[in-house]
């Protein structure tokens, strides 16, 4: 769901709209208007997108393809190579293209800033891969972005899957860029099982063996296949998933590398299939396809929507100085001698966010949410309320957020906000309908597939924030109730009004005071006032532990009054599993149950450096990476953190993982922890966050 910013109250923006209809656009009318920031992932709107799909392929659909080599349409399917109901001697050495006749600009030059502006595409297609009983497949098939529709070169049979060929092979004059899926083993694969991103050849730049993820792309007996390729604009990435026709999109993809298509295609490019066969072959069929493009202005000028809006506003008020001349000078003087004033400075601010976010009149958020009513309520964030809505004149579902005067410090908080979520580009960050904590205490709860996936898109949207965005962001409110979940479950990350995005050269934001969420802040928080990467990850790991055991993080249970308390215990027993939600019904993988739990307890390490990174959870998650290791006993929080023997084990850096290991030999009470380390040991009222010292050991 979109988000809808409301920087002032009710009645100041009442009081703003009667001024405005007695002084035309008096400065003080700035604060009658909204900002509408669109915050998906690719970052484009519905109504701006090139869209196609073909849930089967029949005569009525070709006028769209342009279909090339040996390829066509036959029973329901894209057929890139001839099908199998031909001879053997009419089935190798083939190759075949079918790309969309339509070409689509991919990337576009912006006049403003001389910079290169990349689409963003998303597609899923399903494929089969049919080779006959007791014969070898090969060779394979491709997504394919081409220069044109002209025909696959001579030769490109074989190891060339219609790409190319020998003496080709490799030519940055070839503009294309594949995804290819190998069924044939040559010299510079990995194996005859595999997926990789081809650049202008068939030696791939990247590859990924589908065998450890039991995958086959050409199985002895006929399966379908679903694949997703996501391509971020912004970012310059790609990502590949692959499942067995009727699976969840996997929350691991089996291929993601870094790559600007703007390098190597063309503008405008065809996009399609490519495949061939060899010696040996297979039938190469295509069942369904949708294909999502973002649409890029077609002046070739790269216009922003500030400046689309810009542009409009000169416009309007070129025809409004020709009607009312006089109003406008007025206007214009008064203007002038507020040029200070702190409106002012914030649209100034504004106009200088990426993007320009669009902005609304306060009545037609007034109207979209029927006047603010308590019953569209979605919940409280830290700086004020939001609220459901939809804007008038159209469907679309937005999220209108009200800031409290109260509660902010002006402006500072306000563009904060704006400016993070706004930059922010990631499809675990999209705010959508729909609450963690509301599904998980709520009726019977969440499946553990379910919450499995959840966890995984949280951890993916850490890694992004922390690691992958061109600034590291902190979040510094990790929760379930900042967890949303769209109709398919799939969780976005939100609420940014406690986030900060820091510079490269900062690892922490400070500020005077503790915010965040009770049970969700890291110890050390507590007494530095910083907050930092780890201390998201803390706040993560007590997210975890909600999601697997059902239970908030404060929570009296056996005697102990958090939840983690509870479970390390659990841990320190060996009934570890005792600590899965009882409305699971015992129905949850037991292995995955235990990586969760310990991954949870590992991430909330009383020491911040024990405690594994953004890089090493998402790996963990997808199963990559072994569960992290735990000590029976939590160790005591003591600060300054100790250096040398008291971390024992290797844990996770920015360029791997391993299992996270912090030696304990202390002992815990219920009013506080101590140590024999050095250091002062602390005594921490969870319920406030207070803590005392008790003594220098």
């Amino acid at each position: 769901m979109p988000a809808v910013f409301d920087p002032g109250d009710t009645k100041e923006r009442e009081e703003a709209k009667m001024r405005r209809r007695t002084r035309f656009n008096h400065p003080s009318a700035v604060a009658t208007t909204l900002l509408l920031v669109i915050v998906i992932l690719p970052a484009f709107h519905a109504a701006e997108n090139i869209s196609h799909s073909f849930t089967s392929f029949n005569d009525s659909v070709k006028s769209s393809f342009a279909f090339l080599g040996n390829a066509t349409i036959y029973q329901g399917a894209l057929q890139l190579t001839p099908d199998s109901r031909n001879g053997d001697n009419l089935l190798i050495n083939k190759s075949g293209r079918i790309l969309l006749l339509d070409s689509i600009k991919l990337w576009d030059w912006q006049k403003s800033n001389n910079t290169k502006r990349v689409a963003s595409f998303n597609t899923a297609f399903t494929i089969n891969v049919f080779h006959d009983y007791g014969k070898v497949p090969a060779e394979g098939l491709t997504f394919l972005i081409a220069p044109n529709v002209d025909e696959p070169p001579p030769g490109s049979y074989g190891p060339f899957l219609g790409l190319t060929n020998a003496s080709l092979d490799g030519n940055n004059s070839n503009h294309f860029v594949a995804i290819e899926f190998d069924t044939a083993k040559q010299p510079y694969d990995r194996d005859d099982n595999h997926v990789g991103l081809d650049i202008n050849g068939v030696d791939s730049n990247i590859t990924a063996s589908l065998t450890p993820l039991g995958i086959e792309i050409a199985p002895v007996n006929p399966t379908n296949h679903i694949v997703w390729i996501d391509y971020d604009g912004v970012h310059r990435h790609v990502w590949v998933y692959m499942a067995v026709e009727g699976s969840e999109k996997p929350v691991a993809a089996v291929l993601n590398a870094s790559i600007d298509i703007s390098d190597y295609v063309l503008q405008s490019s065809h996009l399609g299939f490519s495949a061939s066969t060899g010696n040996n072959f297979e039938l190469n069929c295509v069942i369904a396809w949708n294909l999502t493009v973002e649409k890029l202005p077609d002046d070739g000028g790269g216009l922003s929507l500030g400046a689309i809006i810009g542009v409009a506003v000169g416009v309007g008020c070129v025809l409004v100085v020709m009607t009312l001349t006089t109003r406008i000078l007025v206007v214009f003087c008064r203007r002038k001698r507020a040029a200070g004033n702190e409106r002012d400075m914030l649209r100034k601010k504004l106009n200088g966010l990426p993007g320009t976010p669009r902005e609304f009149e306060y009545k037609e958020l007034k109207v979209s949410t029927g006047n603010f009513d308590e019953r569209r309520k979605l919940g409280q964030g830290a700086f004020g309320e939001v609220y459901k809505g939809v804007l008038p004149g159209s469907s679309m579902e937005v999220a209108v957020k009200r800031f409290s005067r109260d509660k902010t410090k002006g402006q500072d908080d306000f563009l904060a906000e704006l400016t993070i979520i706004n930059c922010l580009r990631h499809r675990n960050l999209v705010p959508l309908l729909g609450y963690l904590d509301q599904h998980l205490y709520g009726g019977e709860g969440l499946v553990w597939w379910r919450r499995y996936n959840i966890v995984a898109g949280v951890a993916s949207a850490l890694h992004y924030i922390h690691h992958e965005y061109n600034q590291m962001v902190v979040h510094r409110d990790l929760k379930p109730s900042n967890i949303m979940l769209d109709a398919t479950f799939d969780a976005r990350l939100g609420d940014f009004g406690l986030a900060r995005a820091l510079d490269t050269d900062k690892t922490s934001f400070t500020e005077l005071g503790v915010v965040g969420t009770r049970g969700y802040i890291a110890n050390e928080c507590c007494i530095t006032q910083k907050f930092t990467r780890e201390s998201d990850v803390y706040a993560f790991g007590t997210v975890v532990l909600e999601v697997v055991c059902g239970r908030r993080p404060l929570y009296d249970v056996s005697g102990f009054h958090l939840l983690v308390d509870w479970v390390w215990k659990l841990h320190r027993e060996g009934r570890l599993l005792e600590a899965v939600d009882p409305r699971l019904g015992g129905e949850y993988p037991a292995e995955d149950a235990e990586r969760m739990l310990l991954l949870g307890l590992a991430c909330s390490q009383p020491h911040p450096g024990a405690r594994p990174k953004a890089q090493a959870i998402v790996q963990i998650v997808s199963r990559s990476a072994p569960p992290p290791g735990v000590p029976k006993f939590k160790p005591a929080f003591v600060w300054p953190p100790p250096q040398g023997p008291l971390l024992k084990g290797n844990h996770d850096d920015d360029n791997g993982t391993s299992g996270t290991t912090l030696a304990s030999s202390t002992a815990t009470s219920s009013n506080g922890v101590f140590s024999s380390a050095g250091g002062w040991a602390l005594s921490l009222d969870v319920e406030t966050g207070d803590s005392e010292k008790i003594s220098r050991r």
